[in-house]
């Protein structure tokens, strides 16, 4: 059983989700559902989110410390965990991406990879940027608009 929960942020409504006692989703900025569903056992962790999104969002902090659960392909699970290394403020393009994956420099298939992120935000897919430094897309949310103040707020310049 999956459990969800939603909270208010800077960037509109985010759902966390989570299953087995760790986060498989991150949704941003979906009205709320009118009926939310908790299992006892995710409780902890979806606690543990919301304050952990709160804290970064008041600047209080730069990286999460939260169990997380991929559901992807290989190659989109090696590219999700070298996100969650990118430190707060820091950016790479998708070739760097790649590289630091060990996928090769294969930026479309790294973008794929990168928009199909199940947890943005936690794992930080606003922090790639095209190889000029311009922002060239974002799945989540309102698109560019929210990657663009989530680089805002880490103080990340952008194109």
């Amino acid at each position: 059983m999956t459990s969800s929960l939603t909270m208010d942020s800077p960037l509109g409504a985010l759902t966390i989700t989570a299953s087995n006692q760790t986060i498989t989703a991150v949704t941003i900025g979906q009205s709320p559902s009118p009926k939310q569903s908790i299992n006892p056992a995710d409780v902890n962790v979806l606690d543990d989110a919301t304050v952990q999104l709160g804290e970064y969002f008041s600047s209080a902090r730069t990286a999460f410390d939260l169990p997380l659960a991929y559901s992807g392909t290989t190659f989109q699970e090696a590219i999700w965990a070298t996100l969650a290394t990118i430190p707060f403020g820091h950016t790479l393009t998708y070739d760097e991406l790649g590289q630091r994956a060990g996928v090769g420099r294969a930026p479309r298939a790294v973008g794929g990879a990168v928009g199909r992120n199940p947890i943005p935000i936690i794992v930080p897919c606003h922090r790639i940027l095209g190889a000029s430094g311009s922002i060239t897309g974002y799945s989540s949310g309102e698109g560019i608009p929210t990657k663009e103040k989530l680089l805002r707020h880490e103080g990340i310049p952008f194109r």
